[in-house]
C-alpha cells in the first residue's frame, strides 16, 4: 500500500490505529511517529486493510442499490423518531445522573446527534432505521456529553458504565451508517 493510498492523522494518542471509512483508509499516530514507522504499521496490516476495503466497497454497492427516501418518508421518519426517542432519553438520563434541555429531530446527513453546551440535545430521524440498541448507544453517547464535553477516557467511562455494548453498536453504525446516510440522498426524488 502506498503512501497516497492512506492519510495520517497525528495526535496525542499512545498507539497506531487503522481506520477505513467512507473517505478511504486514516492512519491515527502519535506524534514523533516516523513515516517508516507508519508504513511498516500499514504493510504489518495489509491483509486486514485490503478485507476491510473490499467490505467497504461492498456496502457502497449495496446503498447504492437501496432506494432514497422520499420527503413523505423523511416526515414519517421524523414523526416515529419525536414519539421514540424523547422517551429514550427520559429512560437513560436519571440513570446517567443528567438533565437535560430540548430535543430536536433533524434530518442530518452527516451526524447521529449532538448536545449543546445548554444541553440541548439533536438526533437523526434515520436513527428509526437502526437497531434498538444503536438508537440507545446515540442517546447514551449525547447524554454522556452533559457530564463530559469531549470525547476523553473519561467521557467513555461514562458511556460504558450505562452501555457496557456501546463498542458493538458504534461498529454497526461505522458499518452500516453510511448507506442509511446515502439514502437521504434520495430526498425529494419520487
Amino acid at each position: 500500500m502506498n503512501k497516497t493510498d492512506y492519510r495520517v492523522i497525528k495526535s496525542a494518542r499512545k498507539t497506531l490505529s487503522l481506520e477505513v471509512g467512507q473517505k478511504g483508509v486514516i492512519v491515527r499516530a502519535p506524534y514523533g511517529t516516523t513515516d517508516a514507522q507508519i508504513r511498516k504499521f500499514v504493510e504489518e496490516h495489509r491483509d486486514w486493510l485490503l478485507r476491510k476495503l473490499k467490505e467497504s466497497q461492498e456496502r457502497r454497492q449495496t446503498a447504492a442499490s437501496e432506494p432514497g427516501l422520499r420527503e413523505e418518508d423523511i416526515r414519517a421518519l421524523a414523526d416515529q423518531a419525536l414519539k421514540v426517542i424523547p422517551q429514550r432519553v427520559a429512560y437513560y438520563a436519571p440513570r446517567i445522573g443528567v438533565t437535560y434541555g430540548r430535543i430536536t429531530i433533524r434530518n442530518q446527513r452527516t451526524r447521529w446527534g449532538s448536545c449543546s453546551a445548554k444541553g440541548n440535545l439533536n438526533f437523526n430521524c434515520l436513527l428509526m432505521l437502526a437497531p434498538p440498541e444503536v438508537l440507545d448507544s446515540v442517546v447514551v453517547h449525547e447524554l454522556c456529553h452533559r457530564k463530559e464535553m469531549n470525547h476523553s477516557d473519561r467521557f467513555y467511562a461514562e458511556v460504558l458504565k450505562v452501555f457496557p455494548d456501546y463498542w458493538r453498536c458504534q461498529k454497526w453504525l461505522k458499518e452500516n451508517g453510511p448507506a442509511l446516510m446515502q439514502r437521504m440522498c434520495g430526498a425529494g426524488e419520487s
